[in-house]
């Protein structure tokens, strides 16, 4: 995947977590998102192709082709599976052209039958994301001309599982709230650093996984909101603020939930402890919330036609929507997405060395990124308000 392509969807899910409620639990993929808006603009004129242009962060004549190459570059990581579906109401003529651009898209007809339609794009939306999405966020209704869909699946298993158990808030927010814990223990300090960025210090943990997706945690300031936090997340990912990791940090509390000693030990090795919340979030977004965000205002004027290069006929976006979930688990992660537009006692041992302990305790609201190792695209985010 080029550079330039990555960067742009990844501003577009920094423009997305800047809009959505402070503090309320959230997950979304702009990864899923941005190839459809891409595919829009290579057939809107006017106002719409340069407001989408301008969401997209590429030329809308590059767009298309862009978003044809991320297709293939997410075919070729495991564990990620993706897809595009183009539906129409029987006799609405689209440009051939406009169509064969879209990748592994095979055109299906809509039949103004809500019930029948529901059915066939339920089936799609289900079938692409292996049933963790069961249902196309969409409205079939006989005004419906068009829709074009996107689904996607993310599957990561540790390269060093946690182990669980019950844990229970002490302070903060999460106070009194039983659920359950993930703990373990390495000597890899450079999985954790901290970043001095615009939201304040920022904790970063790298969650690494055996299909080149990592699963980066993000630990803000408590005064720093759900949208700060994620953007600050993405300026790091991007390298725009340096990071200094676990073997480097100060004694004492050098980042939020990190405590950094030295201790005694049975090897010489240093270690990094972590204990974090699993969590299972399912969000649901309107698109047209926020249409700025994505450059839908003009698009979604339904007085005058906006896609001369996908059909003759006036076309307006009257819906935009995404479904999106994500589990943390002790084993791996698991994210799905579909968008639419329409111990054991016993004798102490010897403790001869001395060496660093760094501990990482996630007890507050958090944010997440599901990151390609390689390329760094973000392929989805998100922001844990409960565990």
């Amino acid at each position: 995947m080029r550079g330039e392509t990555v960067r742009a969807v990844n501003r577009l899910t920094a423009r997305w977590a800047g809009a959505v409620p402070a503090g309320a639990g959230t997950v979304l993929s702009a990864a899923g998102v941005w190839p459809l808006l891409a595919h829009l603009a290579e057939g809107a004129t006017g106002a719409a192709r340069s407001e989408l242009a301008e969401a997209l962060g590429l030329p809308a004549d590059e767009a298309a082709g862009a978003a044809r190459e991320l297709a293939a570059g997410l075919a070729g990581i495991p564990g990620v599976a993706s897809a595009t579906g183009l539906w129409a109401r029987a006799g609405l003529r689209l440009r051939d052209s406009w169509v064969a651009g879209l990748p592994d898209a095979t055109l299906g007809r809509l039949t103004g039958d809500g019930a029948v339609d529901r059915k066939a794009l339920d089936a799609w939306a289900a079938a692409r994301t292996d049933g963790l999405i069961p249902a196309l966020p969409v409205t079939v209704d006989e005004e419906a001309l068009l829709v074009l869909a996107s689904a996607q699946v993310v599957r990561t298993t540790w390269l060093q599982p946690f182990w669980q158990r019950r844990g229970r808030g002490r302070v903060g927010p999460w106070a009194g709230l039983a659920y359950p814990s993930l703990h373990r223990s390495s000597s890899l300090l450079d999985q954790v650093g901290v970043a001095d960025t615009a939201a304040g210090p920022l904790t970063v943990l790298r969650v690494l996984g055996d299909t080149g997706v990592d699963v980066h945690l993000l630990l803000g300031p408590e005064e720093a909101a759900s949208g700060e936090v994620l953007r600050a997340g993405l300026d790091v990912l991007a390298g725009g603020r340096p990071v200094v990791t676990g073997e480097r940090l100060p004694l004492g509390e050098p980042g939020p939930g990190l405590t950094v000693e030295t201790v005694r030990s049975t090897g010489r090795e240093p270690r990094l402890a972590v204990s974090t919340p699993g969590f299972s979030l399912a969000a649901g977004h309107d698109l047209l919330a926020h249409r700025e965000v994505f450059g839908l205002t003009a698009a979604s004027d339904d007085g005058d036609g906006h896609f001369p290069g996908v059909s003759a006929e006036p076309l307006a976006i009257g819906q935009g929507r995404q479904t999106a979930t994500a589990e943390f688990g002790a084993e791996g992660f698991l994210a799905a997405s579909a968008t639419v537009s329409g111990a054991m006692g016993g004798a102490a041992p010897a403790t001869p060395y001395r060496v660093r302990l760094v501990r990482l305790a996630v007890d507050r609201p958090f944010g997440f990124l599901a990151v390609h190792r390689d390329s760094r695209l973000v392929l989805t985010a998100g922001w844990v308000a409960r565990p």
